[in-house]
């Protein structure tokens, strides 16, 4: 991985999830009871998973940036605490996330160059229950880049002769 990039740590194995929207038109005639023209309007595409470790980098790819500040309590003096502040309005930042999937000695790199995080966060911290943090991103587009893309050494990808 690119030195740039970090590891966001262990996360639940049934959580990572990676869905494409694509919407669609539809063009009806008089002479056929199907579509005579389909095309494409929109696309959108999500990546979530829940995070098992919490840091303050997880909390702000989590909450879609913020401020982590080293704060003093009165009671506890010489003991170091941290305070995470989520962003304001119009401070969220664009993340780039890679999704890198082994398959014995095959490699999959899933590389998505803009992502936000756009949701609300739902934390569950029960007593009898594992909290973890829920980082959904929205994949972002741009006209000078792909929204996302796969990098592969699976042979079964090369292009037909």
């Amino acid at each position: 991985m690119p030195t740039e990039l970090r590891n966001c740590g262990l996360s639940t194995e049934d959580s990572l999830k990676f869905n494409t929207e694509p919407n669609f038109e539809q063009v009806r005639s008089a002479q056929s009871s199907y579509p005579t023209r389909t095309f494409q309007t929109t696309d959108a595409a999500t990546i979530e998973i829940d995070l098992q470790q919490w840091s303050g980098e997880n909390f702000k790819a989590v909450y879609g940036g913020g401020e982590i500040a080293e704060v003093t309590v009165a009671s506890q003096p010489g003991v170091k605490h941290y305070k995470f502040s989520p962003p304001k309005i119009g401070g969220r930042t664009e993340v780039m996330a890679v999704v890198e999937v082994i398959d014995g000695g095959k490699h999959y790199r899933f590389v998505f160059p803009r992502c936000m995080q756009m949701e609300g966060v739902s934390g569950d911290l029960a007593k009898t229950k594992e909290a973890v943090l829920p980082l959904r991103l929205a994949v972002q587009g741009g006209d000078d880049l792909d929204a996302w893309y796969v990098l592969t050494d699976d042979p079964a990808f090369a292009p037909a002769a």
